[in-house]
């Protein structure tokens, strides 16, 4: 359970994937819109085969896609990677297939995110979200919701840098005019949030949704709801 407030708490940092958005499984829909879109029809096993070597493509050369002209590039390297896997593929362009990639691709908010962070900013704390992505990260943010709740969006392919380095984290501070000691950083995962955090100087929590984590050393919170308690910033209950 997480411990008491954060001291002369001031700013709120996130993680984003798992944090605030979850992806919807894309192979599913991917199949739906090859059918519709193409008539073609794939099996549902070898559709998911892609699509997680393509993660496994993004996670690797993420960094790479660090402003508009690169992001495309990114994206037109991950869809080839999507239609390796797929030889019913083979004979579409890599514009269809990248458009099929991208609309296969669904965030959306947890059904905490939004009051929390709406708590959090009615409190004045600063808030900057922190994430290993590309440059679209922002994009994702608004379209869901989320993107006029925080003050600034902080990506590792934009910085250079990607957690557990502190750099990301270092640049997000300078970001919102925050210092170390007064930051707290919320993630769900324990090597890349709350380790990276803790090389930077930052008090951090573990995110752990699934009560999955029992016995370690670590902070925990099960929901964001319980965050504003942490950061010592009063919730809008009665």
């Amino acid at each position: 359970m997480p411990e008491a407030p954060v001291p002369g708490c001031r700013a709120v940092l996130l993680d984003a994937l798992g944090t605030l958005v979850q992806l919807e499984a894309p192979w599913p829909l991917l199949r739906r819109l090859l059918a519709v879109r193409h008539g073609i029809e794939v099996p549902g096993a070898k559709a998911k085969e892609a699509i997680l070597a393509e993660f496994a493509y993004y996670r690797a050369h993420h960094q790479e896609g660090f402003d508009e002209r690169s992001l495309e590039d990114l994206r037109g390297r991950c869809a080839a990677v999507v239609r390796d896997g797929l030889p019913e593929l083979r004979d579409l362009p890599t514009e269809a297939v990248k458009e099929l990639l991208l609309d296969s691709l669904r965030f959306t908010p947890f059904q905490d995110a939004a009051p929390v962070l709406g708590v959090l900013r009615a409190g004045g704390l600063r808030m900057a979200v922190v994430s290993n992505w590309d440059c679209s990260l922002a994009g994702v943010l608004a379209n869901v919701g989320l993107g006029g709740a925080v003050d600034a969006v902080v990506t590792s392919a934009e910085v250079g840098a990607e957690k557990p380095e502190p750099a990301i984290f270092e640049a997000a501070l300078e970001r919102i005019g925050r210092p170390a000691e007064e930051a707290l950083f919320v993630g769900d995962s324990l090597e890349t949030d709350v380790r990276g955090a803790r090389a930077a100087g930052i008090r951090a929590a573990l995110l752990d949704r699934a009560a999955a984590s029992d016995g370690l050393d670590v902070e925990r919170i099960f929901s964001l709801v319980e965050l504003p308690r942490l950061a010592g910033v009063p919730t809008l209950d009665p």
